[in-house]
């Protein structure tokens, strides 16, 4: 299998937002994300001005997953992977994009949400690439972690 990893264009919001809908755990549908006032229309946007940088991982002529982050604050927003890929590095190596990005910005420090849950897969995922509770919780009553950029 191979797998090629690019920067997110505009173009890809309306896949980003269908394929979150298809992810194993912490999946959310369009309707859902419109609720909370994510719409490809807003996300494109976000990728446009370059507020919401991103990385898409393809296999097999398809969006396999996808990690994007806010620029402004060195927030991880989503980590997503569908189940097929899941076990394969796509989501380290997306990630991992990601934290560079952010470190040649000049950011020291990387926060995300996640679950609190150790049954769910993020809770293990990245707590083994390094990123450390803050002992917080956020409005999603998710986890506070970070990640200390050396």
């Amino acid at each position: 299998m191979t797998i090629t990893y690019r920067e997110a264009v505009p173009d890809d919001a309306q896949a980003c937002v269908v394929l979150r809908g298809q992810t194993r755990e912490n999946a959310f549908t369009v309707e859902e994300l419109k609720a909370v006032g994510v719409t490809p229309e807003s996300w494109a946007s976000e990728i446009r001005e370059g507020t919401l940088p991103g990385y898409i991982a393809e296999a097999e002529n398809q969006m396999a997953g996808y990690c994007f982050g806010d620029k402004k604050t060195g927030e991880i927003v989503v980590l997503a992977l569908l189940p097929a890929y899941e076990g394969t590095g796509i989501g380290k190596t997306l990630l991992n994009l990601m934290v560079e990005d952010f470190r040649a910005l000049g950011f020291a420090r990387l926060y995300l949400g996640c679950s609190a849950d150790p049954k769910v897969r993020s809770y293990g995922f990245y707590r083994h690439l390094g990123w450390r509770s803050t002992g917080q919780i956020d409005e999603a009553d998710d986890e506070v972690l970070e990640y200390i950029l050396s």
